[in-house]
């Protein structure tokens, strides 16, 4: 493969609809480096990166964590194959739903032009069905007010362990919109605004609300986030509620609380 057909870390990021960052990060834990380098040391992506990206994005969509794709990507049993028919899978019975809700849904409307009551077993049927396709709600996405969302965003990321993900800046240079991954959620970086009188805790001196992080090691998430300079509220400790837990205030002061369920 020529140089000249290897993609530069900002075309495949472009074209992926992820951040040059998220690239990097990728990189630096292992899990997507480069076959390649341009004499100025830029990266560079040949086409099996790119299958193997694409392998990260699936195995994303299916629900595992990065470490989670990490190791099924580094077994020399994993199926590609597999995990693409079990994609198929899961959009199938997407699809079976919405088609026996659409069958139960004419029914009823047969039934109601006859000016009769559909039957309650049927009723809860189409309501179960209406529940497992989730249509009215189905994502939530916390969002943070910074005053500075570059700065919290690699806080965070640093910090807190954070996946980089999207970051937008306008057109003089100020971030007005980051996201962040923890886990099995998304979380949105704001810049204040003075049209929805958002502020941050920094600028208020107060924090009203707090993020609660399930995490794998509470003790060593938290030697990380303290190294890295973390307001650390008060250590790791087994709480009467059933958690292990630490606390702490980002760099602007926003409340984040690192849990365990103890076993």
């Amino acid at each position: 493969m020529t140089k000249a057909s290897y993609l530069k870390v900002g075309d495949l990021a472009t074209a992926t609809g992820l951040t040059v960052r998220t690239l990097h990060y990728y990189d630096e834990i292992g899990l997507l480096s480069p076959s390649g380098r341009s004499g100025v040391g830029h990266r560079l992506y040949s086409s099996e990166d790119v299958e193997r990206l694409y392998r990260i994005n699936l195995l994303r969509q299916l629900g595992l964590r990065l470490d989670e794709v990490s190791a099924a990507l580094d077994d020399p049993d994993y199926d590609l194959v597999a995990m693409m028919n079990r994609h198929i899978a899961q959009l199938d019975h997407n699809l079976a739903i919405g088609h026996r809700l659409r069958q139960r849904l004419t029914t009823m409307t047969g039934t109601l032009a006859d000016q009769r009551t559909p039957d309650t077993h049927e009723l809860l049927e189409t309501l179960e069905d209406m529940a497992m396709l989730n249509t009215a709600i189905q994502r939530r996405i916390p969002t943070l007010v910074y005053t500075d969302i570059d700065a919290a965003y690699t806080f965070l990321t640093e910090a807190f362990g954070f996946e980089p993900g999207q970051i937008n800046h306008g057109e003089n240079g100020i971030a007005h919109h980051a996201e962040l991954t923890a886990g099995d959620g998304v979380i949105w970086l704001h810049q204040v605004s003075e049209q929805f009188a958002l502020r941050s805790p920094k600028q208020v001196g107060a924090c009203t609300e707090g993020m609660s992080i399930i995490v794998d090691d509470v003790d060593a998430h938290y030697r990380t986030a303290k190294s890295a300079g973390a307001h650390i509220i008060y250590e790791p400790v087994d709480q009467f509620y059933g958690y292990r837990e630490y606390s702490a205030y980002d760099n602007e002061q926003h409340l984040w609380t690192f849990m365990k369920p103890l076993q």
